[in-house]
């Protein structure tokens, strides 16, 4: 009889850990109009809005990147132990590796979703026009550019 109450127990605690995690804090309602993209430091460069989270520290992050027509984002790395990426607008161009290759270009539309596993090298390119995509993770995120050949 003891295993069975103890087993209640942890199963009523586990139950109720995960509905408090999912319900900690408020709720928070982002509508197209009160998205702001914070501009770059560089004329062109991705803005970027944070969406939920803080993207510098550890936990769940979502942001949206906004890239000019014609942005190449040269050969780089992620360190986010889970990263997800949704194309919401345009069409982004992906490629893997370390050195930047325009054959080894996928064109992902709008609706394309995929993962990056952690530290896997790649660049892209909105190479038709603007492009924006939301990104998921887990913090702390960053971006490692890859050194490339002169």
């Amino acid at each position: 009889m003891r295993k069975g109450s103890l087993a209640i127990v942890i199963t009523t605690l586990l139950a109720a850990t995960a509905a408090y995690s999912q319900s900690a804090g408020t709720s928070i309602l982002k509508l197209p109009q009160d998205i702001e993209f914070k501009a770059a430091p560089i004329p062109g460069a991705p803005q970027t809005a944070v969406l939920y989270g803080d993207p510098t520290k550890p936990g769940v992050f979502v942001t949206r990147v906004k890239f000019s027509p014609g942005w190449k984002d040269q050969p780089h790395w992620h360190p986010d132990e889970v990263r997800t990426v949704t194309v919401l607008s345009g069409t982004f161009y992906f490629g893997s590796g370390d050195t930047w290759d325009e054959s080894k270009f996928k064109a992902y539309p709008a609706g394309t979703f995929y993962s990056e596993p952690p530290k896997a090298p790649h660049f892209t390119w909105a190479k038709d026009g603007e492009v924006i995509i939301q990104i998921t993770g887990v913090g702390p995120t960053g971006k490692t550019f890859i050194q490339q050949p002169k």
